[in-house]
C-alpha cells in the first residue's frame, strides 16, 4: 500500500508544498503475482499468502489476476513508474523477513530499484512472519532503530 501511495504522490509533490517528502518505507511489502515465488512456495500455507491472493483478488478490477499493478509492482508499466521515486531523490527502505511467504516480493523490489538507480535499501531478518514486528517488541525496536537511522540521515540532505 505505502508503495502505491508513494508513486501516486510522486506525481503530485508540487501540490504538497510546503510539505517535504524525502523517502518511502514499504514495511513487509505486501504484493503478489500470477508467478509463484521461492518464498511463496516454501510457506505456501502460511495465511499472509492465503489472506493476500484473497484480498488481492477482491480489490482488483474484474477480470485482472494478480500480476495487476496494483498487485504486482513488476507488472505492466510497473518498472518504468519506479522512475516517479527515482526522479525525486527519494530515500526507500523496503523491509522483510525470511520466515513471510511474501519476502521475495519485497527482494525482488529492491532489486528492480536498483536496477533503476533507485537509493534503496533492503532490511531483511531472518525468522519471524508476515506482520512480526506488530506483536514482537524486540523486532519492532529492531525495525524502529532502522527506519530512524534512515530518517535521521536524510535530514542531513537539507
Amino acid at each position: 500500500m505505502a508503495y502505491y501511495v508513494g508513486l501516486r504522490v510522486a506525481d503530485q509533490v508540487k501540490q504538497l508544498e510546503p510539505l517535504k517528502i524525502r523517502g518511502l518505507i514499504p514495511v513487509q511489502q505486501f504484493s503478489g503475482g500470477v508467478q509463484r515465488t521461492g518464498s511463496e512456495l516454501r510457506l505456501i500455507n502460511d495465511t499472509a499468502l492465503r489472506d493476500g491472493h484473497v484480498m488481492g483478488v477482491w480489490s482488483l478490477p474484474e477480470g485482472a489476476d494478480r500480476d495487476h499493478e496494483y498487485c504486482n509492482p513488476m507488472a505492466g508499466e510497473g518498472r518504468e513508474r519506479v522512475e516517479k521515486i527515482r526522479r525525486r531523490g527519494w530515500r526507500v527502505l523496503v523491509t522483510g523477513t525470511e520466515g513471510d511467504a511474501l519476502v521475495d516480493r519485497g527482494k525482488q523490489l529492491v532489486k528492480m530499484m536498483e536496477e533503476k538507480r533507485v537509493n534503496v535499501l533492503g532490511y531483511f531478518t531472518k525468522g519471524g512472519s508476515h506482520g512480526i514486528q506488530d506483536h514482537d517488541l524486540q523486532k519492532a525496536k529492531e525495525l524502529y532503530a532502522v527506519v530512524k537511522n534512515l530518517i535521521s540521515s536524510s535530514t542531513a540532505y537539507e
